[in-house]
């Protein structure tokens, strides 16, 4: 699979302490999309964490889904027990997140982190020239319309949608 498409989404430097540079998206083969990757810059350099979601786990007393982060249930404010959650990362602590997609071997890692990284930094470059806009955020053509006035009505179960006439 071949990287075709990278979009970076530059976030503001108002913190200088800030680890987070920026979020991107990638296509594979103008086909598959991979959305809110992370641009991170840790101790070692640069990095890019895929997308993740936190993890969660059930009261005892009602059943309510709570972050493990949780000390309380959101729903009945019964005390959550405090070492909650079974997963471990290698250095020992517990996992709060789980990666939603993440290559498979180190070599598509490298692709992806060399693919973002470049693209990152040629995006820092950019928004340093004048009048630069972030085009992250442009509209998916694949699902809208270009222009929703162009669009022509359509007939959904017998009803008509749009204007009648």
């Amino acid at each position: 699979m071949k990287i075709t498409e990278v979009r970076i989404k530059l976030m503001e430097s108002g913190n200088d302490n800030e680890k987070l540079q920026a979020f991107c998206s990638i296509t594979f083969d103008n086909a598959f999309v991979i959305r809110d990757l992370k641009i991170i810059e840790g101790t070692r350099g640069w990095f890019v964490a895929m997308p993740s979601r936190k993890l969660m786990d059930r009261c005892t007393k009602c059943s309510c889904k709570n972050q493990l982060r949780a000390r309380f249930c959101n729903q009945c404010g019964c005390k959550l027990a405090e070492f909650r959650g079974m997963g471990r990362d290698t250095n020992g602590k517990q996992k709060m997140h789980a990666d939603i997609a993440h290559p498979i071997n180190p070599e598509c890692r490298e692709n992806i982190q060399q693919a973002v990284l470049s693209s990152f930094h040629a995006e820092v470059e950019k928004s340093k020239l004048p009048g630069y806009v972030c085009n992250y955020e442009d509209i998916d053509h694949d699902f809208e319309p270009a222009s929703y006035a162009d669009e022509k009505p359509r007939e959904t179960r017998g009803y008509q949608t749009g204007d009648p006439t």
